[in-house]
């Protein structure tokens, strides 16, 4: 377990009422942002708050060494709206220990998790005085929001970001006991449909049956997502997905997480999905729409004999690696204007996206990650797999940074992130601690090893015998 005064801290930073879609929460996003830059600064780290257009971001560096990788570990330090707030068994910024769980917003997502590796590098500083690494840590407030400010951060300050990996933990463990790398995300595409009829609600009896239900005509385009196999039936939806590798498959068959656990896990009364594909390979490789929400007519108590004048729902796709996001915006919403019958006037607004991420979990550093996971849970197995959320600034890191990402869960799958009740196990404060420092020896140990093996590389001007 944590120290007293680390748990406390801990504690102090679960009640920072940081939600960042909320503009009436701005105060305690930046005193969120502010307490950071002062803890990392206590840690023995250079520590900023970068503006933004929005939310600032926390940065923070070690000492810089010539000759050793640079590790950058990213994390959010804003959180999730609590609605429905009356479904929470304590006030969500009141966070509560009971044996051994913390219940409170930002728990796992993603505070519990980021607070872990600042653990981890306060105490090897205290202990060695300097890292294995160059170290730069960055924790934005608007992860919630779909990063919409992080990706032009990225760029504007490309070089003194500069890196060789970088590390977040924002994902889960498989089960608990199982040291879990995430090698791959689903990407994500929303959309809003809005379906207006008559100029204002209209009396069902009077007109029913001579104007189109708007209702009506969503609810049918929304059937028509899916063929009968529950497959997703928009027109070349399906181009460009890759197939799950067989050493994948045969991986995630030995996983403690099957579909009964899964059951229990949601409290559905049963799977199901597309067919031919097992759970987990649905949820990690295979693409979906999801309805996120849906409203129309009259909804209070009791009954008003309405034709609704309009109808609403809001629509994710989630993505896997050879999809783009744009082009799936694109076909949806063809799909629901060629469908869309005459009697309607139809409004698509396309949200937020993020590119689906996949990497070798074998290259790289990606073995020195899986070392390190060894040595935070000796005698386990490490689980590789995949994740079916997304974390659109993994692909960002990609493409601007030029850096890999190592995905090293700390909490659990039930621990209700997003929704009421979320929760974080206060051991593996220490687990992830420990996770942090094996990690930052274990890349640093890598570098150097390939450094020794590249110096051993005879250069144009040496003979080979």
């Amino acid at each position: 377990m944590p120290a007293s005064a680390d748990l406390e801290a801990f504690l102090e930073f679960l009640r920072f009422g940081s939600i960042s879609t909320d503009s009436q929460h701005k105060g305690q996003v930046d005193a969120c942002a502010h307490w950071l830059q002062e803890r990392l600064t206590t840690a023995g780290l250079v520590a900023r708050l970068m503006p933004t257009a929005g939310h600032p971001v926390v940065l923070a560096r070690g000492l810089r060494q010539e000759g050793r990788p640079t590790v950058l570990i990213y994390g959010h330090y804003d959180v999730q709206p609590v609605d429905p707030v009356e479904l929470w068994t304590h006030p969500p910024f009141a966070p509560q220990v009971e044996n051994g769980i913390v219940t409170a917003r930002g728990a796992s997502d993603n505070k519990g998790q980021i607070f872990a590796h600042m653990l981890g590098i306060t105490e090897t500083l205290r202990q060695k005085g300097d890292l294995p690494v160059n170290l730069i840590l960055l924790i934005e407030g608007e992860e919630e929001i779909g990063s919409p400010n992080l990706a032009p951060f990225l760029r504007t300050h490309r070089e003194e970001l500069a890196c060789d990996v970088v590390v977040v933990s924002d994902s889960s463990m498989v089960a608990p006991g199982f040291p879990t790398l995430t090698y791959g995300l689903r990407g994500l595409a929303a959309l809003e449909v809005h379906v207006t009829g008559p100029d204002r609600d209209l009396h069902s009896g009077i007109f029913g049956g001579a104007v189109e239900n708007p209702a009506t005509v969503l609810a049918r385009l929304i059937a028509g997502l899916h063929d009968r196999n529950l497959k997703v039936a928009i027109d070349g939806f399906y181009e460009g997905v890759r197939t799950i590798e067989p050493w994948e498959r045969r991986g995630w068959r030995k996983l403690p997480l099957d579909d009964a656990a899964l059951t229990r896990m949601t409290g559905a009364p049963e799977l199901r999905g597309e067919r031919k594909f097992s759970a987990l390979e649905r949820i990690w490789a295979r693409p979906t729409a999801e309805v996120n929400g849906i409203g129309s007519g009259y909804q209070g108590e009791g009954t008003k004999t309405v034709l609704p004048s309009k109808a609403m729902a809001k629509l994710t796709f989630r993505l896997v690696p050879g999809q783009d996001p744009k082009r799936i915006q694109e076909i949806a919403a063809a799909y629901f204007r060629e469908h869309a019958p005459p009697s309607v006037r139809l409004e698509i607004v396309s949200g937020h996206s993020g590119d689906p991420y996949l990497v070798d979990p074998n290259a790289g550093f990606g073995a020195a990650a899986q070392r390190a996971l060894k040595r935070m849970l000796p005698g386990r197995k490490v689980a590789l797999i995949r994740e079916g959320g997304t974390i659109p600034i993994v692909a960002d890191f990609k493409s601007i940074l030029g850096a890999d990402t190592l995905l090293l869960g700390l909490c659990l799958p039930d621990c209700n992130a997003h929704s009421p009740n979320e929760t974080f196990p206060i051991e593996h404060l220490d687990l992830g601690a420990r996770l942090n420092r094996f990690l930052l020896e274990e890349i640093a140990r890598s570098a150097a090893q390939t450094t020794v093996d590249a110096s051993k590389i005879p250069n144009e001007t040496e003979t080979t015998g």
